[in-house]
């Protein structure tokens, strides 16, 4: 048996730098949105606003969400020599995102339940300085949408193999991913908060902002499934339909000897790379270090275990 650490721990320090960045990121956005978390319930309260101050406890719920995230980046560098994590604390940040989308989805429900209230008991609303705070609101959710949308998106490392055809859609930072969607949720309910208090100062349709807040909280809990899946997705290793898994086994069917996978188990130990455990059953002499360099051309394959059982070995010549 033979195993391989190419540069793996070179990689997560990097990675772990890396996300220094975005750290510091959903740390000013977490800031932002608490002072403006504060206006809102503030102002919600002095002018009897309940859209406004609904808004306010909504945005008190993505800012907890943000610090959450934070936590996770804090836990995951402060961790990271930490010799009892075999593979690395990257999955401290996902379950950072899954924790923050099940938060989501709580958010989703108390949007659902205000807005209904509001539709059975509607009150008034001080239109002109709740359309005034909700646009401040809205300002403040695009600033921090801007500062966490570099990171939110997944990019290509460019391996320069031609025959690679990675899916980099799970590929991006999902603890950022769930900062950046909870900042993006905040930003869409604002929107439908100030279509729906305009549309009540100028033609009096009051039912229109507890609709508008079903429509959001709509919004909120499809993006809620999407990091749940996701962030799950890496939390239970369902790693085997990854392409990187199709691209192993053509590896393995290219070698001279044709040696069978009797065994094949792969999964995610940081944002790009997978772990590979692989088990061959052969008649021919190839050897493990051979089956390596052959895998090597597959650079996300950052730890490889390779098992070699020769057919025949052990029968009389």
């Amino acid at each position: 048996m033979t195993t391989r650490n190419p540069e793996h721990w070179v990689h997560s320090h990097q990675f772990h730098q890396s996300n220094l960045s975005a750290e510091r990121k959903t740390r000013l956005a977490m800031w932002i949105t608490a002072v403006m978390m504060l206006a809102e319930i503030a102002g919600g309260w002095y002018f009897n606003s309940m859209a406004l101050l609904a808004d306010g406890w909504h945005m008190s719920s993505h800012a907890l969400a943000l610090g959450l995230s934070l936590f996770a980046y804090a836990a995951a560098r402060k961790l990271a020599h930490d010799r009892r994590f075999a593979f690395g604390t990257w999955k401290v940040e996902i379950l950072g995102g899954y924790s923050s989308a099940i938060l989501l989805l709580g958010v989703a429900g108390l949007m659902v339940f205000q807005s209904v209230e509001r539709l059975l008991s509607p009150g008034p609303i001080h239109y002109d300085e709740a359309i005034a705070i909700a646009v401040l609101g809205l300002v403040v959710n695009l600033l921090c949408a801007w500062l966490l949308r570099g990171d939110h998106h997944h990019h290509d490392h460019g391996h320069g193999h031609a025959h690679h055809h990675h899916d980099h859609h799970h590929h991006h930072d999902l603890n950022l991913r769930s900062a950046y969607l909870h900042v993006v949720a905040d930003a869409a309910t604002s929107v439908l908060v100030i279509v729906a208090l305009l549309a009540g100062k100028f033609w009096g349709a009051a039912w229109l902002d507890p609709v508008m807040g079903l429509v959001g909280a709509v919004l909120v809990a499809r993006w809620a499934k999407g990091l749940l899946r996701d962030s799950a997705r890496v939390l239970l290793d369902a790693e085997m339909d990854a392409p990187v898994v199709e691209e192993i086994r053509e590896v393995i069917e290219a070698l001279p000897t044709a040696p069978t996978i009797t065994d094949l188990h792969v999964w995610r130990v940081s944002k790009d790379s997978y772990a590979c455990v692989l088990t061959l059953a052969t008649t021919g002499t190839i050897d493990a270090d051979s089956v390596r360099q052959a895998l090597a051309i597959h650079e996300e394959l950052a730890h490889v275990t390779v098992e070699i059982n020769r057919l025949g070995a052990s029968l009389p010549a």
